[in-house]
Order: C-alpha cells, then sequence, then structure tokens
C-alpha cells in the first residue's frame, strides 16, 4: 500500500494511549452525558505555532475518556465542514441506494472540473479518496433536499442548511457549520454502531476511510477544506486504533498571514501526525 505517513514511527503505532503529558492540565466535558476530563496541552499549542497557523487540535481517548486539545475554545467553534462531510454524504448514498458499494461506478459526464484526476470514471472509493467534489455534487442532487434532511436530523449532524438552492453546495458555502467536538461525536457514533445505518453500509464505510494501516495500526479519516468570506479553513477528522484502544482526532485550522498556502493541502494531517507524536513521548 501506498505509504502516505512515513515519519510515524513503529513506538507511535504501538501505543495504548497512556497518556499524557506533564504540563497538561485538566477540566471537565461531557460524552453521552457522561463526565470526561478536559486535557489542556501547550505542546498542542507550539505545533501549531510552529505551522504558522490558527486553529485547533483534538483528541478524544477512548480507553480514559478524555479529551486532549490546545485550544478547547476553537473547538466549540463551528465551521463549514467543508470535505469532511463527504463521510456523511457517502453513507445517505449508501443507505438510499444510489450508492451499492465502494466499487460502484460514477461516470464523468465529459464537462471539465477543477482537477484533472476527476475528468474520469471514478468508482466510488476513489471518489471519495480524491475529493471529487462534483461526483459528491451530483449524489447530493440525487439524494435531495427531503432525504438529505431527514439522515441529518436522525444523524444530529451539526447544524446544515439544506434547501433547493444549497443541495449540491451546502457544506463548501453559506452558514452550514459543525464543531471539532461534534465532528468527533458523529465519528464515535459511527465507529460504535450507534448511527441508525444498516451494518453493511458501516461495514463499507470503515473500509472506505482507511488511509492507511498495517498490522500494528489503522488511520481512517477524511480532510476538508472550505474558503467563506476570503477566508480559509481547514479540517482533518478521523481515528486513530490499534488493538487495545481507539482514538479520534478533528483538527481545525486558518492560516497565518505569513504562512504558504501551497502547503496547507498537507499542514493538517502534518500537525496532527506530530501531535501524535507528541503524546506517545
Amino acid at each position: 500500500m501506498r505509504k502516505i505517513i512515513p515519519y510515524l514511527n513503529v513506538k507511535l503505532m504501538v501505543f495504548a494511549f497512556v497518556c499524557f503529558i506533564y504540563s497538561c492540565t485538566n477540566n471537565e466535558n461531557r460524552v453521552n452525558n457522561q463526565v470526561v476530563d478536559r486535557v489542556q496541552c501547550e505542546e498542542f499549542q507550539q505545533i501549531i505555532d510552529s505551522a504558522n497557523v490558527n486553529g485547533s487540535i483534538l483528541f478524544y481517548n477512548a480507553n480514559t475518556d478524555k479529551f486532549y486539545s490546545n485550544n478547547f475554545d476553537w473547538a466549540e467553534k463551528q465551521f463549514l465542514p467543508a470535505s469532511t462531510f463527504k463521510i456523511t454524504n457517502s453513507i445517505i448514498a449508501l443507505e438510499t441506494g444510489l450508492i451499492e458499494d465502494d466499487s460502484t461506478l460514477i461516470e464523468w459526464d465529459g464537462e471539465e472540473r477543477a482537477m484533472e484526476i476527476w475528468e474520469q470514471d471514478l468508482i466510488f472509493r476513489d471518489a471519495f479518496h480524491y475529493s471529487c467534489v462534483p461526483c459528491y455534487q451530483e449524489i447530493a442532487r440525487n439524494i435531495g433536499v427531503e432525504r438529505m434532511n431527514e439522515y441529518l436530523e436522525k444523524f444530529n449532524y451539526g447544524n446544515m442548511i439544506v434547501n433547493d438552492e444549497s443541495i449540491d453546495i451546502f457544506w463548501l458555502e453559506g452558514e452550514s457549520c459543525i464543531s471539532q467536538f461534534e465532528q468527533i461525536e458523529f465519528l464515535r457514533k459511527l465507529y460504535n454502531s450507534e448511527l441508525p445505518i444498516s451494518a453493511d453500509t458501516e461495514k463499507i464505510m470503515k473500509r472506505l476511510m482507511v488511509i492507511d494501516e498495517n498490522s500494528a495500526y489503522t488511520i481512517s479519516g477524511k480532510t476538508g477544506w472550505s474558503i467563506r468570506n476570503g477566508n480559509n479553513n481547514g479540517w482533518f477528522v478521523g481515528y486513530f486504533e490499534t488493538q487495545k484502544n481507539v482514538c479520534y482526532f478533528a483538527t481545525n485550522i486558518s492560516p497565518s498571514e505569513e504562512f504558504n498556502m501551497d502547503l496547507f493541502p498537507v499542514i493538517r494531517k502534518d500537525i496532527t501526525f506530530k501531535a501524535f507524536e507528541q503524546i506517545t513521548k
């Protein structure tokens, strides 16, 4: 398999999520109405600062019932979900039967697209990993406003504004929004079979979301990038699992004035993986 995270070493991959950094401090939050600790991590802020971005790295450790972040206020803010919504859009496409499985073919209509890699027939798996916006816009239109809102309400997914005008763009433009905490709660429900979806859909989605895996670990997730009023905002959400634990993550960042935007496509993952490395020291 193509390796996209070369700097994640074996020590990181086999960790049991025994945390945490000595300088972190605790307060409380809730997951499913259960009190859990919030652990403030200055080391994460150093990673954010060194990358010339603003934002928050948020982890939730299932074994310790603790959240870890550099900025919990930021983690409570809501932003456009951007392409992280492809997770939810994919689930709804599978549940409604529009997509049979991750090998379903999505045909290119021959129209010019923003990225050359999108200008071809794509199986569903590749459309997800290539983040093919036109593919998912077509899927959203076929789902339709009524069914989209029905599923979003059942999933309790953020605050999406879906109508006839926004059905194929609401996750990229407008006032739809979701927080890092809400992203993690949605992923936690998916991972723990708590979403009202079929076992087949869940199985396909968990396979679809895999970014990298070996005998020691699996990393699953999705990036996202939106621009609202000229302001860039980036996501990386997902979960990291070993045989003994799962750790959910939601990173949300915006570039500083000095940031080199050529690096924005990779910086979301980079800072998240550096935070993983930090918590295993």
